[in-house]
């Protein structure tokens, strides 16, 4: 029953995410929005209620390893593989402010992760109190700040040169698309998580090795289905953006508010794995100094994906 209730879930996965893209583009279009900032604002947090609730839940639980694991599990996913996955289908054009701005704060904030973690690396195991997760919500609130003013600096700037696609869509139509398939999105995924879980465990799979792997790659499925639904959609904008912004979000909101429940202490999440995800949030920047990320590097960070699983599982 359990392999059943995946497929559906998977399905329902790949329907939201699909109506979360239309209504979230729709908007964009009647504000006059960018793709970029309305992926990373509207589509990255939505994509990112998954990782919220498991790692909410885990901290509640008393459960460090599964709310930090799953952070810097989805994180390294986001890119490897679902960053991958979109590239190796459709080239993603990377833009001069996504190499000036987004990416550097994407990188910023993991080495901040990775610093507050080991407290400035005086210590081998991950630990992060609650005045950690206030400097990482604090990040938070300048990058959505920052992001919104400067894409209507930027608005402004372009005057009336610049050219929108009409949107005849009420926007009440539109946000209505946006709840309800997020709304499929969240339900789906707890649905295939939990499930999931399941059959792990009954394969005898250790717990760490799940919320870095398989919870964190199922609660990342939103992302997946979001950004290869606006890349078939020729939107790679708005897919990259959702990765971008889904990593930043991850961090700075969903470990700032999780560590404020409890102190988060991850003996089970090593510095291998924060490794892996500051090479992770590097990759997108080298691979798009050229303005463009292609096929074939997109098939290099899936093998980078892969690699790294198959060290987890060793």
């Amino acid at each position: 029953m359990e392999y059943v209730i995946l497929i559906v879930a998977l399905a329902g996965i790949v329907f939201g995410a699909d109506w979360l893209v239309d209504g979230s583009v729709s908007i964009a279009r009647k504000f006059k929005v960018s793709d970029f900032v309305i992926g990373a604002a509207i589509v990255g947090v939505g994509t990112s209620m998954p990782e919220l609730m498991v790692s909410f839940l885990g901290a509640l639980q008393g459960n460090s390893d599964v709310a930090i694991g799953n952070v810097v599990g989805s994180n390294i996913f986001n890119v490897l593989c679902i960053l991958g996955v979109t590239a190796a289908l459709f080239p993603i054009a990377v833009t001069k402010d996504n190499l000036k701005f987004e990416i550097p704060c994407c990188i910023a904030v993991t080495l901040l992760l990775t610093v507050l973690s080991f407290n400035f690396f005086n210590t081998d195991v991950s630990e992060l109190g609650r005045f950690d997760g206030l400097i990482l919500l604090v990040s938070f609130g300048i990058f959505m700040w920052h992001s919104f003013y400067r894409d209507t600096k930027n608005s402004l700037a372009a005057g009336t040169t610049a050219e929108y696609e009409e949107e005849t869509t009420p926007v009440w139509k539109s946000s209505l698309k946006v709840a309800v398939g997020l709304g499929i999105l969240i339900f789906s995924c707890d649905q295939f998580v939990d499930k999931a879980i399941i059959v792990a465990k009954s394969w005898g799979v250790s717990e760490a090795v799940i919320s870095i792997t398989l919870i964190a790659c199922g609660t990342s499925l939103p992302e997946l289905a979001a950004s290869i639904a606006a890349a078939v959609k020729k939107n790679t904008q708005l897919a990259f953006g959702n990765i971008i912004g889904s990593n930043i979000f991850n961090i700075t909101l969903i470990l700032g508010l999780s560590s404020q429940v409890t102190d988060l202490s991850s003996p089970g999440i090593t510095i291998v794995d924060y490794g892996v995800a500051i090479v992770a949030s590097i990759i997108p920047l080298l691979f798009g100094l050229k303005g463009r990320i292609n096929r074939w590097q997109g098939v290099v960070m899936i093998a980078g994906f892969i690699c790294y699983t198959m060290y987890l599982f060793a």
